[in-house]
């Protein structure tokens, strides 16, 4: 029997066909035939143990065939293809094969032996690298573990670049990216620039087990972390974690990251770069280069395969790309407002004190209180000194309290009397802006209320007979004892007139001290 696993070995080693020859004493006609019939059915070395001579005679010289078989050899070729499509098992392509012998008047093999044939052809020609999984059906995600230094052009100092690494496992079809750090916000936007990338969405979403996406993983049940569930549910694809230290559930993100780690960071190591923009550049060109190299071991390379293989098959993108979303709690203090982090904003006052969920966007400031949605703000991208506050979130005196302004006050004192107005007047002038005497024009409404426009009015004019800088705790002094404040008409004495400062006559020798 011809030794095609030794031409086989002896020709991925590069001999020349004389050598081979020579070697496994066959003749010049029979190792070419040997060669060529292996490269047009994806025949290489290296073979598994298990794959005898005999196996490799019958699928490289067709014995079954030259025999007379009475049954159809199937293609398994076109097999292999169709089962990558989604649905189609081996039962359905035995029913078809059976239905096309049947029209053509031949004989099928039985179900068994059909799917035996067809498991050793692919392992033969290992075929099954390739159908293990079905196109567009996952989408492999992790953080590589190698960093890109790049450094501050002003002061020197160094900062990394975290590598994003998602992967096709049908096709190999990678898309990497660069991020300043490795926190939820730049995990959810790679998972989105992924999808665009790729043009579609893959039907499960594996990660790792990281805490910016899953909470906790365990025998019985996964958590999710709210952010990437929600974006998972935007996409219409499902997340399924890898198993706690099981890299072989997304063996194939493993390789890629490997295979990042070598041809973008170590290919990049001797470049120097000065902003994260340079280093995103230069990933995206890495990135083309990686995709469109052709592949060692088959036609093609991760590009094309992508195209003709399984773009077809992936899930469309929704209209308007997903923006990303922070979740956090938080408690509402007595000032019925709640941080981003940077700013305040404002909730209904009657959650004071309850605990509540924050949804933040990078324009947007969502508040949810057991499920629901009970207030939203627009985000402010830079920080400001005064909350957000909507006056629907406010008790209904801070209400009126924030309608008051200078004209409503000037209108009401001209309505109390002349005095009142001219107290007002000044308290709306005093400072160096008018809100600065809204809360004595406040105070002096209350007293309006409480004590009548009559008695306000009076003691408005007292407080003005007294002193040219009204104070509205002298008018309430008024109001209260019903009488104004005796004026002093006696000049000051010595000590009223320098308060606490002794003079220099105190401390004369034999002057007053020693009187």
């Amino acid at each position: 029997m011809i030794n095609y696993r030794e031409i086989l070995r002896l020709h991925s080693l590069g001999y020349s066909q004389r050598r081979i020859e020579s070697s496994v004493r066959s003749s010049h006609q029979t190792v070419k035939s040997v060669l060529e019939k292996a490269k047009a059915q994806g025949i290489s070395w290296p073979l598994e143990d298990d794959v005898t001579n005999a196996m490799l005679d019958e699928l490289l010289s067709g014995k079954e065939q030259k025999g007379n078989s009475p049954y159809a050899e199937p293609d398994f070729a076109y097999i292999h293809k169709e089962l990558s499509k989604k649905g189609v098992t081996l039962t359905l392509l035995w029913q078809e094969y059976c239905d096309n012998c049947r029209a053509n008047g031949q004989q099928p093999y039985m179900s068994t032996q059909f799917g035996d044939k067809y498991r050793r052809w692919a392992r033969v020609t290992k075929a099954t690298m390739r159908i293990t999984h079905k196109p567009g059906d996952a989408m492999q995600v992790d953080w590589a573990g190698e960093t890109i230094p790049y450094y501050d052009a002003a002061t020197g100092d160094e900062y990394k670049a975290y590598l994003f690494v998602a992967a096709l496992p049908c096709s190999c079809y990678i898309y990497v990216e660069a991020c300043s750090d490795m926190k939820q916000e730049n995990w959810l936007l790679c998972h989105v620039h992924a999808y665009e990338y790729f043009g579609g969405v893959a039907r499960l979403l594996i990660p790792d087990n990281l805490k910016t996406g899953v909470i906790s993983n365990t025998r019985y049940e996964t958590r999710l972390n709210e952010s990437y569930r929600e974006l998972a549910e935007y996409y219409g694809t499902a997340i399924v974690p890898a198993r706690v230290r099981k890299p072989q559930d997304k063996s194939i993100v493993e390789k890629s990251v490997g295979f990042s780690t070598t041809w973008i960071t170590a290919a990049m190591r001797e470049r120097k770069f000065f902003s994260l923009a340079e280093v995103k550049e230069a990933v995206a060109e890495r990135l083309e280069i990686i995709n469109t190299t052709p592949f060692q071991k088959r036609p093609g390379n991760r590009r094309e395969a992508y195209l003709s293989e399984e773009k077809e098959f992936m899930l469309p993108l929704p209209s308007v790309p997903y923006e990303p979303a922070v979740w956090k709690q938080a408690t509402v203090r007595n000032d019925y407002l709640i941080s981003d982090g940077q700013n305040k904003y404002s909730v209904p006052y009657d959650l004071i004190g309850e605990q509540v969920q924050l949804r933040l966007t990078k324009n947007t400031v969502e508040i949810f209180f057991k499920g629901e949605r009970v207030a939203s703000h627009h985000r402010l991208t830079v920080f400001q000194t005064q909350p957000v506050v909507k006056p629907e979130h406010m008790p209904e005196k801070h209400r009126r309290y924030l309608r008051y302004n200078a004209d409503d006050f000037r209108l009401w004192a001209k309505n109390i009397g002349n005095s009142a107005e001219r107290v007002v007047d000044y308290f709306l002038k005093s400072g160096s802006s008018q809100e600065q005497g809204y809360k004595s024009c406040v105070a002096l409404m209350k007293y309006g209320e409480k004590y009548g426009k009559e008695k306000l009015e009076r003691a408005c004019e007292g407080m003005l007979e007294i002193s040219t800088v009204p104070s509205i705790r002298t008018i309430a002094i008024i109001l209260k004892n019903g009488k104004e404040p005796e004026r002093k008409t006696s000049s000051p004495t010595n000590s009223e007139k320098y308060g606490i400062t002794r003079g220099a006559a105190y401390f004369k020798k034999g002057g007053e001290r020693n009187a």
